[in-house]
Formats: structure tokens, sequence, C-alpha cells
């Protein structure tokens, strides 16, 4: 059984960082993709980034290319999500996810955690 745990998440000013982290409680992490997902104030749900076992990363989403990045740390059962110069539109409570494959579509991924908010504010 996987049950993931997020942290990480605060308040923070535009141009800020935060690092999220992803960890399990159960089942260990290093055979699942691992998919970070938002959901904004308006209620859109987004696919972050997700990164496979054997650590390769995929994000269809343009606004966080080059700001966020995905990494494992098997050795310690967590999966991070580093967020660099972030701005209010990344305001949303961030959640991971676990399955056997990286998808767009949180409702494909097997395992959920509960979230961890994250406001950009001035």
């Amino acid at each position: 059984q996987v049950q993931l745990v997020e942290s990480g998440g605060g308040l923070v000013q535009p141009g800020g960082s935060l690092r999220l982290s992803c960890t399990s409680s159960g089942s260990t992490l290093d055979h699942y993709a691992v998919g970070w997902f938002r959901q904004t104030p308006r209620n859109e749900r987004e696919a972050v980034w997700c990164i496979t076992p054997s650590g390769a990363t995929t994000s269809d989403l343009l606004s966080v290319k080059g700001r966020f990045t995905i990494s494992r740390d098997n050795a310690n059962n967590t999966v991070y999500l580093q967020m660099n110069n972030l701005k209010p539109e990344d305001s949303a409570a961030y959640f991971c996810t676990a399955g056997n494959k990286c998808d767009i579509d949180a409702y494909n991924m097997d395992y959920w955690g509960r979230g961890t908010l994250v406001t950009v504010f001035s």
C-alpha cells in the first residue's frame, strides 16, 4: 500500500523558491512513476511534472518549464519538486501521485496524496 505525504508548501513572495517533497509511508516509491499535479484557485487541475522509475522526466506545462524541476531520491524514498522564480499564478494546492506510468490525467494514477498549499503573494 502506498500512502503519499507531501510537505514543503507555504507562503512565498514572487521570485522566491520552494521545494516540495513527496514521501510514502507504505511501499517504497522507487518502482513507481510519481507525478506532481496542482489544483488552482480556479479549480483547474494541471499536471506539473512527472518522473519515471528510471528517472526520466516529463512535463507538458509550458508555464513551469525552466523554473520547476522534479527529481527523486530513492535512498530516502522521496520525490522532490523544486520550484524557482515563483509567480502568483503558481499559487495552488500541489499534490503528488504514484502509478505504473506517468499520465497527465491524475485520475489515471493509482495513489494520491492530500496535497500541500503554495501561496505566492506580493
